[in-house]
């Protein structure tokens, strides 16, 4: 049985925001910042990290022990994720919102909606919802059941979700507006004379950085024997170790031209020519910064198996789904070798500045900046409605 209605005072809005990952704390501590930008007087807790408690939210629970990474820690990590969904019934029992926000995390956020839902009578917004256009679509049903909207960050996930009879509205994508630097697109032009630079961004996984550093770094020794005095430039995600980074660098690296680069991967979008990149939305940042990018990617046997049959698109890349394009060559699995990669390298520093034209195209389809406070205003209109 649901909870008894409670009349809403939308002057004072109670708005609880649920992140269950770094990513999602950015996202969420965009949305808050705007809302009480509009809205001074939102009350905002949730469940997230740093970002969002800084933004003005009050956490009754971080995310610190959330942020798992596959099947396995996520069976290990089963304690925590029990405790943060007990905080959100204990939450909702004492204090309940005039609105929920979920952002991101479907495992969790969606059994947050389904619980909140067959108890609570205020409304349900998912911001930056499951990728259901990649894999499992049948997301859709609980999706449907329980969210009364959804605000989508791909302009392609519009379609999908008007079929399912889903209320929803496309805000634009937040990486246009922020995401640790400030995007300046502009095409390059320096393959035509040298040095050389090249950017390798490996992942922020253990495994993706065991796969596929070494190919990245055998590859950009061998441009480099082609193009003398090239620069190199390796990124080294916050998450991942710089000394067995640099460890693994030092051995490409005979003419000390390779640098490894902490942090988000910004600089390196401003200093290189060309990327070569794991598979991630770090492709999507680079796109909307214009730098030619090869994405790679290597999984163990029995994952990519199944990737290739429940994953629903023709393409692993974000800019190359949003443009239904190649405009970022891929090399997936067996084909991520070093002759590959090199070749293809090769064949994109003859066309640098076409490439970086052409990538344009992804910002023009994702629109204008200002997805978080449309997103914010959305949320607050849902608010009003219920009210």
């Amino acid at each position: 049985m649901k909870e008894p209605d409670k009349s809403i005072d939308c002057a004072f809005p109670r708005i609880m925001v649920l992140a269950g990952e770094p990513s999602g704390d950015i996202h969420g501590a965009a949305l808050i910042k705007n809302m009480l930008k509009l809205n001074a007087n939102a009350r905002v807790t949730g469940i997230g990290g740093p970002n969002m408690a800084a933004a003005g939210a009050r956490l009754f629970y971080t995310i610190d022990r959330l942020s798992a990474m596959g099947a396995t820690e996520v069976v290990l990590q089963f304690k925590y994720i029990k405790q943060a969904f007990n905080r959100f019934r204990d939450e909702l029992r004492t204090e309940p919102p005039d609105l929920l926000i979920l952002v991101d995390y479907p495992g969790f956020n969606l059994k947050a909606a389904a619980y909140a839902k067959k108890r609570y009578d205020f409304k349900i917004l998912y911001y930056i919802t499951p990728k259901v256009w990649a894999w499992n679509p049948g997301r859709l049903k609980t999706i449907k059941k329980n969210i009364d909207h959804a605000a989508l960050i791909f302009p392609f996930e519009e379609k999908i979700y008007k079929k399912a009879d889903i209320p929803c509205t496309y805000v634009g994508n937040p990486l246009v507006d922020y995401l640790g630097f400030q995007i300046q697109p502009g095409v390059k032009n320096k393959a035509a004379h040298h040095p050389l630079s090249i950017g390798l961004l490996p992942g922020s996984r253990r495994s993706e950085i065991d796969r596929l550093l070494v190919p990245m770094l055998k590859t950009a020794l061998k441009i480099g024997q082609t193009f003398p005095d090239t620069r190199v430039y390796v990124s080294c995600a916050g998450s991942v170790s710089h000394e067995k980074i640099s460890a693994m660098v030092s051995e490409y690296d005979p003419g000390g031209r390779f640098e490894v680069v902490q942090g988000h991967p910004g600089t390196i979008f401003e200093r290189a020519d060309l990327l070569i990149a794991a598979s991630g939305t770090v492709t999507l940042e680079a796109a909307l910064a214009q730098v030619p990018t090869i994405i790679i990617y290597k999984m163990q046997a029995v994952s990519f198996f199944l990737a290739k049959i429940l994953v629903k698109v023709k393409y692993a890349g974000l800019a190359n789904i949003i443009t239904n394009s190649p405009v970022m060559p891929e090399l997936i699995q067996h084909e991520a070798t070093v002759d590959n990669i090199y070749r293809v390298s090769l064949e994109m520093i003859k066309d640098l500045p076409l490439i970086s034209r052409k990538l344009g195209r992804v910002r023009k389809r994702l629109g204008p900046p200002g997805a978080p406070l449309r997103a914010a205003r959305l949320a607050l209109s849902l608010i009003r409605k219920q009210g």
